[in-house]
């Protein structure tokens, strides 16, 4: 039996209740009060997403034995109760894994909504549109983003910075062999073998779920990261890091006032650092998909 000091067991304790008590709480509340003033927020719903068409440009591909045929008759039965789920958060506004110009996708809604064409394998499609139709909005919002590496390599200094990221990414190749990385790769093949038996309105709620986001987003921190002392923090700042951060942007840039309910469809990659992005800000109220479990359905 492992016995435990005295002073640790009175720091413990003593830490147990510090925070417990009510000055910290009415603390808590005031400075909170502060920063929101009471005030409605815009909300928003991350919903994060396996890529329904399987274009395999990750670094992880999934075998097509394992890959879910979103249009099968039994798919698509789960996809209607997936997207009644979504609508108890009636959103205002729909934002998608797309460029800012929408024009394509709006034409192809529409000839879905007059019949003449059908609805695509893509989650926009798929949940999005179904969506819009739903709820009878006018405009489907694209916030996807590219890394300011991607700026600054075609800046007209390029030719003195590529030797500089050729540095900072050599051997930046996604197939790190280290203990960590050859666990996710195993995760990768169970979570697609959970995706292919699962019905889809349960496994978007483990994909949601706040412990498989943040487990999600662990996959990029070990592997190239460790490369050099600082470079692959570097890498994955300026690459991915930065990306998400230009999606948050694009999303504030869509947000006009406290009456909206923004449905973000994305990537799970992305989920992770978005709603942590959003839990910080003040500006927001982050509805998470488990929490629609508890809002009335209409």
């Amino acid at each position: 039996m492992r016995i435990t000091s005295l002073p640790v067991l009175m720091l413990i304790m003593f830490g147990q209740l510090h925070a417990q008590t009510p000055q910290v709480e009415q603390g808590i509340a005031l400075l909170e009060n502060t920063l929101t003033e009471n005030k409605p927020a815009p909300q928003v719903l991350i919903l994060g997403s396996f890529h329904f068409g399987y274009y395999n440009l990750d670094a992880h591909k999934t075998a097509e034995d394992d890959q879910v045929d979103v249009l099968d008759k039994q798919r698509q039965q789960e996809l209607d109760s997936l997207v009644e789920l979504i609508s108890a958060f009636q959103p205002t506004k729909i934002a998608v894994e797309s460029g800012p110009i929408t024009g394509y996708l709006m034409y192809r809604y529409r000839d879905w909504i007059k019949g003449k064409e059908k609805l695509k394998r893509s989650e926009i499609d798929q949940i999005g549109f179904r969506l819009m139709r739903k709820f009878e909005l006018d405009t489907i919002y694209g916030i996807n983003a590219v890394p300011f590496l991607f700026d600054i390599w075609d800046h007209r200094d390029s030719s003195v910075l590529h030797p500089i990221f050729d540095s900072i990414y050599a051997d930046w190749d996604f197939k790190a062999e280290d203990s960590i990385s050859l666990r996710y790769a195993r995760y990768y093949d169970l979570d697609d073998s959970i995706a292919a038996h699962m019905p889809l309105y349960d496994y978007f709620a483990l994909m949601n779920d706040d412990r498989m986001l943040d487990r999600g987003y662990g996959a990029y921190l070990n592997g190239d990261f460790t490369l050099g002392d600082s470079r692959g923090a570097d890498a994955l700042a300026m690459h991915w890091y930065s990306r998400n951060l230009r999606i948050y942007r694009n999303i504030q840039d869509i947000t006009t006032g406290p009456e909206d309910r923004i449905l973000v469809i994305i990537g799970a990659g992305h989920a992770a650092i978005l709603t942590h992005l959003f839990e910080c800000s003040p500006q927001y109220d982050l509805v998470k998909f488990n929490d629609l479990y508890d809002l009335p359905k209409k």
